[in-house]
């Protein structure tokens, strides 16, 4: 597939190929129609042969090239299936566009330490599974961790203490690095409700205060959660600008690990 791609991936032969398609023809007519020299064309229709797009046909003292189907329909096969896992994470892509917009926007008005001081974020969740279970995916550090991050990072640290004053930890690597956060739980009333504050640790940090609601609804629960920023600094553009996508990524993948494990 690769040494077909690579074929392709001239102007050149790519018209030669498109000439093929209609009929075989010979070096000279092919030559003749792309404007091509002859030896420019032999030279082509080589490398075309040699990723099995086209045969050559002895007749006397001609030679006629001939397009293959098969290795192109291989070729379309597979382009189909790239199309249809690209569109199958449209979200993904979505999700990027506007971390990039939010980027824009924020670095445009970041012109001073505590730029973001007072923006909240709201986040409503039904959640599949009780108060208590979706407690304990909070609560406990192996639960915690099955989810705190998009599923693209690795979570590196990961505690909350539940209980106020208690600790609470997060840090994770990405392709770019690791980052770490912390704070503390300022309330802690099982099953229904955590309340703590915590921040990025760094020159570029920012500190969040967060309100959890867990309500106990026929589905499962109803998970709000509340988030006011209380301190940044200019260079905390990207994580500002990611707190709204990050954690609708992040309650879809406590979303997942909490069907995942009724089934």
């Amino acid at each position: 597939m690769d040494r077909i791609a690579a074929a392709l991936g001239d102007a050149a032969r790519w018209r030669i190929v498109e000439l093929l398609a209609e009929r075989p023809r010979s070096v000279g007519e092919l030559a003749e129609l792309t404007g091509l020299r002859q030896p420019q064309a032999t030279k082509h229709l080589q490398t075309l042969a040699r990723a099995g797009l086209v045969t050559v046909f002895p007749l006397g003292q001609r030679r006629v090239h001939a397009l293959e189907a098969a290795p192109l329909a291989a070729l379309a096969g597979r382009l189909r299936e790239l199309a249809d896992a690209t569109g199958a994470h449209a979200a993904e892509r979505d999700v990027v566009a506007r971390y990039s917009a939010s980027i824009e926007a924020d670095s445009a008005v970041a012109d001073r330490d505590r730029w973001a001081d007072g923006r909240s974020f709201a986040f409503d969740r039904l959640l599949p599974a009780p108060p208590d279970v979706v407690w304990r995916h909070w609560a406990d550090p192996d639960l915690l961790a099955s989810w705190w991050v998009p599923p693209s990072l690795t979570v590196t640290a990961c505690t909350l203490e539940p209980r106020p004053g208690g600790r609470v930890v997060l840090g994770y690597r990405d392709a770019d690095g690791e980052h770490h956060s912390a704070g503390r739980v300022r309330v802690a009333d099982e099953p229904g409700y955590l309340v703590f504050d915590l921040a990025v640790s760094g020159p570029a940090s920012v500190t969040g205060h967060y309100d959890v609601e867990f309500r106990a609804d026929p589905e499962g629960t109803r998970l709000r959660l509340g988030l006011r920023i209380t301190a940044t600094t200019v260079g905390a553009v990207p994580f500002v600008a990611g707190i709204e996508p990050g954690w609708n990524q992040v309650l879809d993948h406590l979303t997942d690990v909490l069907t995942k494990g009724k089934s």
